[in-house]
């Protein structure tokens, strides 16, 4: 018998925390459990949280995947019919307030964001404090992947979800409040170590200690707080892999709608969309991991990797990404450690696929950048063939400072239904 209960039925619970940003209404059926019930039962938390996962994996995660990878040409369209894709294939302009998946990705972050916080605070009371701290863990990772989205997507987040009108900051101070709930969420399960209760009840796959302090080292890189990324990457087991799951009731969300059916988007080809200066070599493993060639039927180069089967697994970060936000935060000290820097980067040159616990490898010979503007060059370009189609590349492309011609948005438009139920909205970014 599986231990993971059906994300579909606890699903079904999460339903009960449903709060669409610019909406007060209540819809209650009277014959189902009540959200007060279900938050104060460990178990009924349980069913939230996964719920929580499957609106981040389903709407946000694949959201990220599909409008990244077109804007910054990690792939392209193969249906102008698909509007969304269409907008973000065109880029510029193009990309307006109507844009359905980029709503969609809006309010399924807010949504996870709303739901995630009732479950920290509803585990906070609950007796069993190991038990608690799974939950609040759990929760904070999701919670926390929801604002890194957003503050990777918009140029200002907003200050609080579920009410009207809420004013906005800098997205930047959305990257500090996801590295503090992450903080949170550590020091609780510093206080009381997750129950082995608590993993048997949740589904299989998510190394939650591990992942808290990856998503800080990542976030901390993005809020250019180099130390506090080396420190917090140092913190990560990368013999271990933090996974989604996925079953045929659940199926992984970029396989059902986009590699099965061949109708969205594929890689553009071998080279992963970088420019002939930086395109893998042509012995780099890592590109007949991410995509397949078809010899006798268009498009040639197709998606593979996280991506080849319904049940195909996605990670939550990736053991290649901490060693080269290591070798990043090196390079970019105010004296640069490129002996450091170096090594960082050639763990991941020249790894082995059967050495890297999701499977990813380049095999390369190793690199020898001279200076720190070479071994930043050659970190950029290495995460981006690691990192593929991860949905982080847009982040990248703004903080390694590349021509604006290798992208056709710098940040997103707000969408309109954000627009039409807030007057704080912000001013859309021109590009």
């Amino acid at each position: 018998m599986k231990k993971i209960i059906s994300i579909t039925i606890y699903s079904s619970l999460a339903a009960l925390l449903i709060q669409a940003t610019g909406c007060k209404k209540d819809y209650t059926n009277p014959n189902a459990a009540t959200s007060t019930q279900v938050l104060s039962s460990a178990k009924g938390l349980v069913g939230v949280v996964v719920g929580i996962q499957k609106t981040y994996t389903a709407n946000v995660a694949y959201g990220m995947s599909d409008a990244t990878g077109l804007v910054t040409n990690e792939t392209f369209l193969l249906n102008p019919g698909n509007t969304s894709e269409l907008q973000f294939s065109t880029g510029g302009t193009a990309v307006d307030g109507t844009n359905g998946l980029l709503g969609n990705v809006w309010t399924s972050a807010s949504k996870v964001i709303y739901d995630a916080n009732n479950v920290i605070i509803a585990a906070s009371q609950l007796s069993d404090k190991g038990y608690a701290s799974g939950l609040i863990g759990y929760a904070s990772i999701l919670k926390a992947l929801s604002i890194g989205c957003m503050a990777g997507y918009w140029e200002k987040v907003p200050d609080t979800i579920g009410i009207n009108n809420t004013t906005f900051s800098d997205r930047m101070t959305g990257y500090a409040r996801a590295i503090a709930a992450i903080d949170k969420a550590i020091t609780t399960i510093n206080a009381n170590a997750i129950s082995n209760t608590f993993l048997t009840d949740l589904p299989a796959g998510v190394d939650i200690v591990n992942t808290l302090y990856a998503l800080k080292a990542r976030y901390q890189l993005f809020s250019n707080n180099y130390a506090g990324a080396l420190a917090a990457a140092n913190m990560v087991d990368l013999s271990k892999k933090s996974v989604f799951n996925f079953e045929a009731a659940n199926p992984n969300p970029v396989f059902n709608a986009v590699t099965s059916t061949n109708n969205v988007y594929q890689p553009v080809d071998s080279t992963l969309g970088l420019p002939a200066s930086i395109v893998p070599d042509l012995s780099d493993k890592r590109v007949s991991f991410y995509t397949t060639v078809n010899a006798t039927i268009n498009p040639r180069f197709r998606l593979n990797g996280f991506w080849n089967s319904a049940t195909m697994a996605i990670p939550l970060y990736y053991p290649g990404e901490i060693s080269l936000i290591k070798a990043e935060a090196y390079a970019r000290q105010s004296t640069p450690d490129l002996v450091n820097g170096i090594v960082e980067l050639n763990k991941v040159v020249t790894k082995k696929p059967a050495n890297d616990a999701l499977g990813i490898g380049a095999d390369l010979p190793p690199v020898a950048p001279v200076t720190a503007a070479d071994l930043l060059l050659q970190i950029y370009r290495n995460r981006c063939i690691e990192l593929y189609l991860s949905g982080m590349k847009l982040e990248d492309m703004r903080r390694f400072g590349r021509p604006t011609s290798e992208r056709k948005r710098n940040l997103f438009p707000y969408p309109f239904r954000e627009r039409d139920s807030n007057a704080n909205t912000p001013a859309d970014p021109v590009f």
